[in-house]
């Protein structure tokens, strides 16, 4: 009966935000609520709710402050040299843009961290995406197609969920991943990223930078824009301080959410001493904040709602117990496709500690080691990151601007694609066995 309301409680909430009934906030909220009434945990679902969005408090901190802090460096023109450069580099080709896009987003994914990689690789790109016209779909689609990949690394999430849950050092389980991860997942991206070049490059021609900034600088006068708040004479400080602040991120010696506070209050005061001009910084980028944040924080009911109630583990268990007596040989293969499901509906947590275990424990049975099947848990990554349950994923469409929904229907062939690419290669290198 649990995993029953389980699987009715995912299925009614993916359709709704996929429908577009209800948005992505008020589906996370109130569809689990409506089903913990229904399993009979009215007295119990105050206390889930809290424990869940508690321990999601400091992500969404975090992502509050990130926000405000690479919003500030895009209106003080920090990106804009750089901007510039890249269009004489790409002479205006989307083509070469796009997969320029998935070679940064690959770069700076390799610290493992979904919210670095999308906040780097999203401030950096996207005023020239903006500029150019070229659709921000994909600009998110690529850095995210990118982070499916890297996010296999041992130092990323999955990976080391994956050895911590099955007591498995990186030689055993990422290792023999390497030709696969790094070879087959990244170059099936950079493909991916060639066909959505392609597509903007059939879409929108090969731009004239100089006639396109004159036509650009025209616009600007006629709407009368005004750029009063970029701040050229600070490019280094901003820049140097943005530096510090990846460095420390990738060194990991202070909580991100306090890297974040801080380093946005020094930009604040420095760039706009004025306490005026500080409000008006803070309020152009306050509704983006406070709309990916609330999404952020309405995870935290649903996720601790489908804890506190057992419904996970009992899914968990459903599901191992459907798999075919004379389907047991062939374990990897099942994991590594269904690994891209379940760790859509339920969170990385949920899937390395609650059901690989049960999974690793049935397969010894039929003689398949615990480091088989965590490497083919680990192939559905790229399929994780569009699940609305995955915090960075909110933080990339809040900075991009675009829906939720809009972005997954985008991506989620392409995403599939790419699991199914490395489960072939991993099969034709003997990582995992058919």
């Amino acid at each position: 009966m649990l995993s029953f309301l389980g699987f009715s409680m995912v299925a009614v909430f993916m359709y709704l935000i996929m429908s577009k009934r209800l948005t992505p906030l008020v589906a996370l909220m109130l569809i689990p609520i409506l089903f913990g009434l229904i399993g009979g945990y009215a007295n119990d679902l105050g206390t889930m709710m809290f424990e869940g969005v508690k321990a999601i408090a400091p992500t969404a901190i975090m992502i509050f402050f990130a926000i405000l802090y690479f919003g500030l460096m895009i209106d003080t023109g920090l990106f804009e040299p750089l901007i510039g450069k890249i269009l004489k580099l790409v002479k205006g080709d989307p083509l070469k843009i796009v997969v320029g896009t998935a070679v940064l987003s690959m770069m700076v994914a390799l610290d493992g961290d979904g919210t670095t990689t999308y906040m780097i690789t999203v401030s950096s790109l996207l005023p020239l995406y903006k500029r150019l016209r070229m659709n921000p779909l994909i600009l998110a689609g690529v850095a995210m197609s990118s982070m499916g990949v890297m996010n296999m690394t041992p130092w990323g999430g999955a990976s080391a969920m994956a050895m911590t849950s099955l007591k498995l050092d990186s030689s055993e389980l990422f290792l023999p991943l390497i030709p696969v991860v790094m070879g087959f997942g990244l170059l099936w991206v950079l493909v991916i990223s060639f066909i959505f070049g392609k597509m903007e490059r059939r879409r929108l021609g090969v731009i004239d930078i100089d006639a396109f900034r004159e036509v650009a600088s025209t616009a600007e006068m006629d709407a009368k824009i005004e750029f009063n708040y970029r701040r050229p004479k600070l490019v280094w400080f901003n820049l140097a301080l943005t530096l510090i602040l990846i460095v420390l991120l990738i060194m990991d010696v202070i909580p991100l959410m306090i890297l974040f506070m801080v380093a946005f209050a020094i930009a604040l005061l420095v760039n706009y001493p004025n306490i005026k001009e500080q409000q008006e910084r803070i309020s152009s980028h306050a509704s983006n904040a406070v709309a990916v944040v609330s999404i952020v924080i309405a995870a935290g009911i649903f996720t601790g709602i489908m804890s506190g109630t057992k419904m996970i583990d009992a899914m968990a268990t459903t599901l191992v117990s459907l798999i075919p007596e004379a389907m047991g040989q062939h374990l990897p293969v099942i994991v590594a496709f269904l690994s891209a499901p379940f760790t859509f509906f339920m969170s990385n947590n949920a899937f390395y500690f609650g059901v690989l275990p049960i999974i690793a424990q049935a397969a010894e049975s039929y003689g398949i080691s615990a480091a088989e099947i965590g490497r083919a848990s680990i192939l559905g990554q790229p399929v994780h990151v569009l699940s609305p349950l995955v915090a960075a994923a909110h933080l990339l469409i809040g900075m991009v601007g675009i829906e939720f929904s809009d972005l997954q229907r985008f991506l989620i062939k392409w995403a599939l694609g790419t699991t199914t690419v490395m489960v072939i290669a991993a099969l034709v290198l003997g990582v995992i066995s058919l």
